[in-house]
């Protein structure tokens, strides 16, 4: 598969068929663990598995062998879904989610985590009595006034996503404490997936993937020990491509976080492709000082840094600047002056002739940026809608943009607090251009650096 042009080499993603959300983000002896919802059995939804994938810095990354099955006549029997890893007194600990129907279960490891025992009590927590839930799954769990604390995704039917409380001493016995927070399903969705909830900067933040809106929500707001107060709201990834996130601290005490990056193309062309579903970039979250939730790619991504071009104080005219340099697997660091210009933007996985392309333009009047994928592909089996973000610049900042292109992944990120992620698939092998776009005037691009990047995946060509 490495010879498939669409499928990336530096964002990670199994060796073969059906991957979806990110599990059990831990760092435990001395090394990075993810794990990730995955069939093994053909690129498409079904027959939930946990992959498993270790890496020393969360940049590259060697696959392990699958870390939980479903069991037949067990809790799991209907999949191992979505949840998180904790060390409970040296020992690695996944708590997940079983179905049919939804339960928490939990399995540890005695052997450096390569295999994975089921705790004989499972399921550890059944839905609460009483509550009409719209679901009841993906645990996030942490410490907490010494003792294990829960967030569990659901919703109340009729009232709107909700995230459940629980407690416990040793992650076996568990007590229901209620609501931690709920939304209105008219505005935040009807079930809140994949919750996150951890505290950060003088705030604590809940992340959310409702159903049916197809994106991660942020709240920040204030907590108690027993409920949480949101007082700023936000989308966490712009593009329509990230959900179901989940974060970790790293060893130098970051809050890292990975998401699903979905398909943009029909099932039929995953399944011919053979594979479907990456994770992305390590992405770093800060509280920025306008109270809302930061985002950065990880630093150590530019150990992947190879050959690099650079330019400096370009002047772009209103028909464009093509640059000398292409290619499907780059970062791009851009500092644009928008000047007179209305518009301004990079133009992305371009054929000479326009037919095919990729552009991202910033709107200087609406003070928004969007990814316009309506001709980045001749297939009809891609998607070809546009994603939007609002990033109001101040009078004198420029718009500073960081791309990463790798495959079908288009991962960007804007002035350091706002993030777009795409999916495309060009069709011809010579939609690789890059170019400088100004609109209704001229700007001035003041830097603009590129690197090809290395693969960081052992089944990726020329990865060690």
């Amino acid at each position: 598969m490495t010879a498939d042009p669409h499928r990336p080499s530096y964002h990670f993603l199994p060796p073969r068929n059906w991957m979806n959300d990110p599990n059990g983000l831990i760092y435990w002896g001395g090394e990075y663990h993810l794990f990730y919802q995955h069939n093994p059995n053909g690129a498409f939804w079904g027959d939930m598995h946990w992959g498993h994938a270790v890496s020393a810095d969360l940049v590259r990354w060697r696959h392990m062998p699958i870390a939980l099955a479903p069991t037949p006549g067990g809790p799991d029997k209907g999949g191992c879904f979505s949840g998180c890893a904790v060390e409970n007194d040296g020992v690695p600990t996944l708590v997940y989610t079983g179905v049919s129907p939804e339960v928490q279960c939990v399995a540890t490891s005695d052997d450096g985590m390569i295999t994975w025992q089921k705790h004989p009590a499972n399921p550890v927590i059944a839905a609460p009595e009483g509550l009409d839930v719209t679901g009841f799954r993906d645990p996030f769990v942490w410490r907490e006034s010494g003792e294990w604390r829960m967030a569990l995704g659901s919703g109340l039917r009729g009232v709107g996503g909700t995230v459940l409380l629980y407690r416990s001493p040793d992650l076996i016995r568990w007590e229901y404490r209620g609501p931690l927070c709920t939304g209105d399903a008219r505005e935040t969705g009807e079930m809140w997936e994949c919750p996150n909830f951890f505290p950060l900067g003088d705030r604590h933040v809940l992340i959310v993937s409702p159903v049916p809106l197809r994106k991660a929500l942020y709240f920040v707001g204030r907590y108690d020990g027993a409920r949480f107060t949101p007082e700023r709201q936000g989308v966490l990834d712009a593009g329509g491509h990230n959900y179901a996130p989940l974060s970790l601290v790293d060893a130098a005490g970051r809050r890292v976080i990975f998401g699903w990056l979905w398909e943009g193309r029909s099932d039929a062309a995953s399944r011919a492709a053979g594979w479907a579903g990456v994770q992305s970039l390590p992405r770093v979250l800060t509280l920025g000082p306008d109270g809302d939730v930061w985002t950065e790619p990880l630093p150590e991504l530019a150990t992947l840094r190879g050959a690099d071009r650079r330019y400096q104080n370009l002047t772009i005219p209103p028909e464009g600047v093509p640059l000398d340099v292409e290619g499907d697997a780059l970062e791009i660091r851009a500092e644009i002056v928008p000047g007179d210009a209305r518009v301004v933007g990079l133009r992305l996985l371009a054929a000479p002739d326009g037919v095919e392309e990729t552009l991202l333009l910033y709107d200087r009047d609406a003070g928004t940026l969007t990814l316009d994928r309506e001709r980045a592909s001749l297939s009809p089996e891609t998607w070809r809608d546009t994603h939007a973000t609002d990033l109001p610049l101040a009078p004198d900042e420029p718009l500073s943009l960081r791309v990463f292109l790798d495959g079908s992944v288009v991962e960007v990120y804007a002035n350091a607090r706002r993030c777009l992620t795409t999916r495309v698939y060009p069709t011809r092998p010579d939609s690789r251009a890059i170019g400088l776009i100004a609109r209704g005037g001229r700007a001035t691009c003041t830097t603009l650096e590129t690197w090809e990047m290395a693969p960081a995946l052992p089944d990726a060509a020329g990865a060690p």
